[in-house]
């Protein structure tokens, strides 16, 4: 015993224990951002940008008020805490250049120690079941994107185990590739199945800063180029001219414009051409794309450019407004660019061609317009299938 304290019955609470032992759990429960759901992807990389936010546990939905309490000691419920609209993001501490709603503490912090093949587990499936589960997915705004094996046990189950695994996700698309046939191909529009969640797969997905509006049921919109959309942000100057020949949502015009480029962009797919002009709104650079719903090769002659983009690679069966291999564009492309700029040719290579093939058409275009070019640099995009590599080349041209 000790300061006289008589002992205690264990199966008696002093008075005002559970008081101090919840204030105490108060006082060390971990952080969570509130914000509303739309704006969660965002604040997320936000908060990782300020070094705050903490991957160890799941984004919860703010309505689920049981656990969570105001950094300010209060009980009082934040205004409209049944909203589904909102969710808690997990931080390590207060944010300073995030805009939040509230920072609150979760008594009941629910923790990433669980995987997809946990959760399927759960659910019953064994060993030899797991092995022919999905091994990777993306996330792209509210929306999980995943390929499912012809051998899966049960698609929707991983469809709702993914859902459980990323809180902030509404939908979940089974990718099943781009479109090759007819206007669907030439317009390279995927083919997605939904296999769980909101039947609404219109969402914003962020990626350093740059914010695309887009229905990945709609559109064509690949997880595996962030890193090169980053890096056209990061390669434009201020006042560049730049041409990008196949916009699409605004890949590379978007983080090109906030990097203070002026971007002329065409688009022939109606439905990304839409979302393009949205786009640019959403990103408060309209005054520095001129969007044009045409076929590029019309525009070329028209455009002076300081560096062209050719993010389009690949072919289809009727040549309606696309060629069947992306180098044929390359004479358009260097009609309209300028001695000194320079093109960024997307391509898709075979490993065993690579960088002879990309290279050698390069030249050979050069060659016919009677100009002559560097290569400056060669980058691997990602895997495009199994021996063909997605890379791209920046090449100066006088």
């Amino acid at each position: 015993m000790c300061n006289g304290d008589e002992p205690t019955d264990p199966g008696t609470e002093r008075p005002g224990a559970a008081i101090e032992d919840e204030a105490i759990a108060r006082a060390d429960a971990p952080l969570a951002a509130v914000v509303e759901k739309p704006r969660a992807e965002t604040a997320i990389e936000s908060l990782r940008a300020e070094g705050v936010y903490d991957d160890s546990r799941r984004v919860r939905e703010a309505r689920e008020r049981r656990d969570a309490r105001p950094v300010d000691g209060t009980t009082e419920s934040i205004a409209a805490a049944e909203d589904r609209d909102r969710v808690a993001l997990p931080i390590t501490e207060p944010p300073t250049e995030t805009r939040v709603l509230e920072v609150v503490r979760q008594l009941e912090p629910e923790f990433r120690t669980r995987d997809l093949a946990d959760l399927l587990a759960e659910r019953g499936w064994g060993d030899d079941d797991l092995e022919r589960a999905p091994g990777s997915w993306a996330v792209v705004g509210s929306v999980v994107l995943v390929s499912i094996p012809e051998n899966c046990p049960d698609e929707t189950e991983v469809a709702e185990a993914l859902l459980e695994l990323h809180g902030e996700a509404d939908s979940v698309l089974a990718d099943e590739g781009i479109e090759n046939d007819g206007a669907a191909g030439t317009y390279r529009e995927p083919r997605t199945r939904l296999l769980a969640g909101e039947s609404d797969t219109e969402t914003i997905h962020t990626e350093h800063g740059t914010r695309y509006g887009l229905d990945p049921a709609t559109v064509m919109f690949s997880p595996g180029n962030q890193a090169e959309r980053a890096r056209m942000g990061e390669i434009c100057t201020e006042g560049e001219r730049v041409f990008d020949m196949f916009a699409g949502i605004g890949y590379f015009t978007l983080p090109m414009a906030r990097s203070g480029a002026q971007v002329t962009a065409t688009e022939i797919n109606p439905t990304a051409f839409r979302y393009l002009l949205e786009n640019a709104v959403l990103n408060d650079v309209s005054d520095r794309v001129d969007a044009y719903m045409t076929d590029c090769r019309d525009l070329a002659s028209e455009v002076e450019a300081d560096r062209v983009v050719m993010g389009y690679y690949g072919s289809d069966d009727g040549g309606e407004t696309r060629a069947d291999e992306a180098h044929e564009f390359l004479d358009h492309a260097l009609e309209a660019l300028v001695s000194g700029g320079v093109v960024h040719y997307h391509e898709a290579t075979p490993e065993s061609r690579l960088w002879e093939r990309p290279e050698g058409r390069l030249e050979a275009a050069a060659e016919t317009a009677g100009r002559s070019l560097e290569v400056l640099e060669r980058q691997r995009v990602k895997s495009h299938s199994a021996g063909v590599e997605h890379v791209v080349l920046d090449v100066q041209v006088y």
